[in-house]
């Protein structure tokens, strides 16, 4: 009999161990720690994570796990999505876009807590990161389309990962790690709407939300709480409800959903899930952001930086800027919500003021969605001279690339083209040292001297001989 889906996964967490991992692997952790700490920093001030950690602590409970850098001591599961939506909050952190879309970084937290909670060493936090990111980004490839394209949010993939993660740390056997991956993966499917249209802070929160119900179910099935083992392709199960799975063939029910490149197609790749693990590591395809935004806007951005910064170009003699993009950016990036943006939630998703601030400043930051440059009358002059344009042709050369072509007209007949297939921080083109040095410094320049700075970026790159427990203490400001 074939084994689930949810025991192949499980087998190999379990056994995976950090002696296994190649050294650009472990390398390529600490980068994501480093540049993932650094957005968890810059997240520090908003109001959202700031709501959740006064609601925890007015709560109060064990002291088990800190909060990046404000250094309180609350509950794991508690601890796990404050720091989940800290290093989540400004949309800066890491980016993996196949079929579906994720954001594997934001299951760190759940290493983190559950970690100090048992008292790991960082060589098996590290181990279970490299977990975080193999099967986050496998589950992207699972779908044909994907759930974005069903008009689910990627917390539905989340919810399968976050157990896996925890369940690793806290030494789950194969078959706690089957429940509790049947036990997270029966409740949390996220709908769409905290990303489409107006924006809220559930934008950021809804996929932290499904880590730090991770946690709660690795405790659940470590004290012989039991979950449904075929939660992928059993009768009604997430195969079955998304596309359509029939549980006893074994193969895809007849119905057909309309694929982003205009074909009739729909199914399962199941390989693409359970088969070659361990023989690469996901990991190393994964990306960061340049840019705190969403992640279909950056070779765009990259594109018309080019343009107005290589032709010295101001937002005032600027006639009309055309962007031509992938349909389905332009369905979530132009829509008309998308041209009076009201919060930074909205704002950092929204391509035609992303674009409008690159005009008139030349260039993006944190501070680009502030509430002063909301209110920036540079920006509400050029936002509706910029359109898109959706392309078929683009939409087929994706997710392999992420193509942008912009032309900027100016109010004296000239023109000003640029093409672009894929953004800075793509693994093709990946961001140096110096500039993730630039991004952790810039992110924590409010909270940290540059002493300070500095000694955190050598101790995560120095961090296997340490505990966890010490590593979150020297994150403390």
């Amino acid at each position: 009999m074939q084994k689930s889906i949810s025991r192949q996964i499980a087998e190999f967490a379990i056994k995976l161990k950090y002696e296994d991992l190649p050294s650009e692997v472990i390398n390529e952790v600490k980068r994501y720690l480093y540049d993932s700490i650094g957005c968890a920093y810059g997240g520090y001030h908003t109001k959202d994570v700031n709501i959740l950690r006064d609601i925890y602590k007015d709560m109060a409970g064990k002291e088990e796990a800190t909060l990046i850098g404000f250094g309180d001591k609350i509950p794991a599961v508690n601890a796990t999505l404050v720091n989940s939506l800290m290093i989540r909050a400004l949309d800066f952190n890491d980016i993996y876009w196949k079929e579906d879309p994720s954001h594997p970084s934001d299951i760190i937290p759940a290493a983190f807590s559950v970690g100090e909670m048992v008292d790991a060493s960082m060589k098996e936090v590290i181990t279970a990161i490299v977990l975080a990111y193999e099967f986050e980004q496998r589950l992207c490839l699972f779908a044909t389309p994907g759930v974005r394209e069903r008009k689910w949010h990627h917390a539905t993939l989340t919810q399968f990962v976050s157990p896996i993660v925890a369940g690793k740390l806290l030494g789950l056997n194969e078959d706690q790690m089957v429940n509790a991956i049947g036990i997270n993966g029966s409740h949390n499917h996220t709908i769409g709407c905290p990303t489409a249209g107006k924006l809220t802070m559930m934008k950021n929160t809804v996929d932290p939300m499904a880590v730090q119900s991770g946690v709660f179910a690795a405790l659940m099935a470590q004290k012989g709480y039991s979950g449904t083992e075929a939660v992928f392709e059993g009768k009604e199960g997430f195969m079955d409800t998304f596309l359509g799975w029939n549980a006893k063939n074994q193969e895809v029910n007849s119905v057909q959903i309309e694929g982003r490149d205009g074909l009739s197609k729909w199914g399962w790749n199941i390989d693409a899930l359970v088969s070659g693990l361990g023989e690469s590591y996901k990991i190393m395809e994964c990306s960061m952001k340049t840019f705190p935004t969403e992640a279909l806007t950056h070779t765009h951005l990259s594109a018309t930086l080019n343009v107005v910064t290589t032709n010295n170009i101001s937002y005032d003699q600027i006639e009309s800027v055309t962007l031509t993009t992938l349909a389905q950016a332009y369905d979530i990036l132009f829509d008309p919500h998308k041209y009076r943006p009201e919060s930074r939630e909205t704002a950092d998703h929204s391509l035609p003021y992303c674009i409008a601030v690159a005009l008139v400043d030349h260039k993006i930051t944190t501070q680009s969605f502030s509430d002063e440059k909301l209110k920036d009358p540079r920006i509400w002059e050029v936002i509706d001279k910029i359109k898109g344009e959706p392309s078929e042709e683009f939409e087929k050369m994706f997710p392999a690339k992420q193509p942008s072509k912009v032309v900027v007209k100016t109010k004296d007949g000239k023109e000003y083209s640029e093409y672009l297939e894929y953004p800075k921080g793509d693994p093709r083109e990946p961001m140096t040292m110096e500039d993730l040095e630039n991004k952790f410094n810039s992110l924590s320049a409010k909270l940290l001297t540059d002493r300070r700075q500095k000694e955190i970026k050598e101790m995560i790159f120095s961090c296997e001989n340490m505990t966890i427990k010490d590593f979150m203490n020297k994150l403390i400001v």
